[in-house]
Order: C-alpha cells, then structure tokens, then sequence
C-alpha cells in the first residue's frame, strides 16, 4: 500500500485525508502550526456564497451545495451550515444592470438568483440605508463554521488511520534528478513517500513548488472585526455589496463579523498578524453606512492571524507538479475555497485515488496562464 503524504492541516488537508485514510489508504499530514489555525481558522462562521463568484467555479459550487446541508450528519457533528440567504446591496445605478446579467447567468447555471427592487431589499433587510437602490439574492447561500468542520474532519481522519502532525513544517521537497520522493521538514527529518505528496498549506505552496514551477500567487492576510454584541442586530442576511470592501454575518449570540477584504500586516517571523486601524475603522464605516442603526457600535475583536493566498486571475490553481505526476498542490483560493471545500476535497481524493484529474477541476490548470 502506497503511502501519501498531505502538508497542510486545514480544510483541504483535514477533508482529504479522511476521504483517503476511508478508502483504506496511508496517509499521513504535516501542518506547521494546529489544525485548523490557518486560513482555515478565525473567529466566527464564513460565507458559504455561490452569489457573485467566478464562472469557472460555479459548477463547483453547485456540487457542494448539495453537500452543505447534511454535511454535519456525514461528520457526526451538530449542525454546521445555516442556510441565510446571501444579499449583495446595490447602492449605485450603474452596478443594476451587471447585477441583472450575473443573476441571469446564476440561475441558468444552477444558482436561483434575482435582483430585487428597493422594496424587496427592504422587505429582507428593513435596517439598510436609504442609499440603497437594489440588491442580487441568491437565497440559497449561507454561512457554516470553518473551524468546527475543519476538526471534525480531522477528527474522522485520524480515527480511520490517519497519522496527524502539528508543528511540522515542510521545509523543501525531496528529489532526485527532478523527481520527488518525499519532504525534508524544518527539524531535518526526511518523510519519504511511495504515493502522492498532496500540497494544500495554501501560503506555502508557492515556495515548496518553486524549483519546478514560478506560480503566480501571492500572500495577504485579511482583516475580520467583531462587534460586542447587539441587542438589536439589524442584519438578516449574508450581506455583501456591490461597491463598497464589505461583507457582514450576524453570529448566533448577537455578534457582528464584519469583513470584505481589508488588509492587515503579515508578520512571517511570528506568523502573526497586525490590524491595521485605519482599515478598522473604513470596514466600521462602511457598515454603518450601509446600516445607519449601527453607529456607535463597539468592535471587540480585529483579526488578522489567518494568512491567505491569492491568484492573479483570483481562482485558485489545483495542478500537478511538472514532471511529477504525484506532487498534486492547490493554492491561491482569494479566501473563497471554503465554501467549495466538501465537494472539491472529494473530487481530490478521487484524482489520488483514481489517477486521473476530474473534468471541473480542468479550468483550474496551471496552462490556463500560457
């Protein structure tokens, strides 16, 4: 039996480990740090959004909608996705139209979604600001939390054999003449492999894969703030919108994440993140603007300790290595692989197991760049 070796512990790691360790294969996973503590990790639940993503990742999404809602029965947990409904607002005229194409182009894609008037924004969400013309529903969307479904895959793959490490970087692939056999770690130990070395450490991969391959991905962190909580929550709904850097999830107890892309500084020494105020208090703003009920809302935590990767087309790229048929990486999700993770951590695992790329995960090549 051959043996597989998985660097990264976060979703992808977590969830195909488990789906190979199930099918009776070794594995065993590397994560430099905890599970579940990297782009996986962070406070609250994150958006699990079909509204408003590439094409190209739509039939993706249409896959792991189908998984979502009894992803916890498949996990033994308590229940993990909430289905809310996701509402990006429309607060200028010339963002209706492509809004009208997009929720056209959704829906024949197996996506229902509409534009709504600013009634039946306001039917939705009664706290928005006046401002707002429209918005794009999508009313299958939802939020799910990454934390709890990262370890409970993880917990599933140890208990079908699975051999987890925390605190173990991977330092450089092993090779000879061109060809991998395994991962030299940061400590000096040598993890040699027979069957495939899987790269998903989403920040890391760049590195690890550079003698074969310059992929043009980068690192960022993202701030996420979140309120104290409400008495009066105003939102509803997954809410994005169509020109301000903003996303908002009402938690269960009350609390406001507030989110959208603001950048934070990335420390790779300490591998910790700093918020960066000014970009606090513009993702405040912009909220309140969005809901004028908010102002004067206290935010009780600013995190930025959860590095991602990103794209220069904003898809991730899930390949091969050149010439190694048994490196497989995917990295620079742009913070949207979560969503997607149940259904493309099996289409992975199927590739691993079956020895030939699944057809939706073609777009994703890397000779989509020339």
């Amino acid at each position: 039996m051959a043996k597989h070796l998985i660097v990264g512990g976060g979703v992808y790691g977590a969830a195909v480990a488990w789906h190979l360790a199930r099918s009776g294969e070794e594995v065993e996973l590397i994560e430099i740090g905890g599970l579940a503590t990297g782009a996986s990790g962070g406070p609250g639940r994150r958006g699990v959004r079909a509204n408003g993503r590439d094409v190209r990742e739509i039939p993706l999404m249409v896959r792991a909608r189908k998984l979502w809602p009894t992803l916890h029965e498949t996990l033994g947990t308590e229940p993990l996705f909430e289905t809310t409904g996701q509402l990006q607002l429309i607060e200028r005229e010339i963002d209706i139209a492509p809004a009208e194409a997009r929720a056209a182009l959704q829906t024949r894609l197996g996506i229902p979604s509409r534009v709504l008037s600013s009634d039946e924004v306001r039917e939705l969400e009664p706290d928005v600001s006046p401002a707002i013309r429209a918005g794009l529903f999508c009313p299958d969307d939802g939020v799910a939390f990454h934390e709890k479904t990262t370890l409970a895959y993880a917990a599933l793959a140890k208990e079908a054999g699975a051999i987890l490490r925390e605190g173990v970087e991977a330092a450089q692939l092993l090779e000879r003449n061109g060809k991998v056999f395994g991962v030299l770690t940061a400590a000096g130990e040598e993890i040699l492999v027979d069957g495939k070395v899987l790269l998903f450490c989403n920040a890391g991969v760049k590195s690890l894969a550079a003698p074969w391959v310059d992929l043009p991905v980068w690192s960022r962190t993202f701030l996420v703030a979140v309120s104290k909580p409400l008495e009066n929550n105003p939102v509803r709904h997954l809410v994005g919108h169509a020109s301000r850097t903003l996303s908002l999830k009402r938690e269960p107890d009350g609390r406001l994440m507030i989110s959208g892309g603001r950048p934070g500084v990335w420390d790779p020494a300490t591998r910790t993140g700093t918020p960066i105020q000014k970009e606090v208090d513009l993702n405040v703003a912009d909220a309140v603007a969005t809901y004028p009920s908010l102002e004067g809302m206290q935010i009780e935590t600013a995190d930025t300790n959860h590095l991602e990767a990103e794209s220069t087309d904003h898809i991730p790229i899930i390949d091969s290595l050149p010439g190694n048929a048994n490196v497989l990486y995917a990295v620079g999700w742009n913070g949207h692989g979560w969503a997607i993770a149940p259904a493309v951590a099996e289409m992975l695992a199927d590739w691993v197991l079956e020895g030939r790329k699944p057809k939706l995960l073609e777009p994703f090549a890397f000779n989509r760049f020339g």
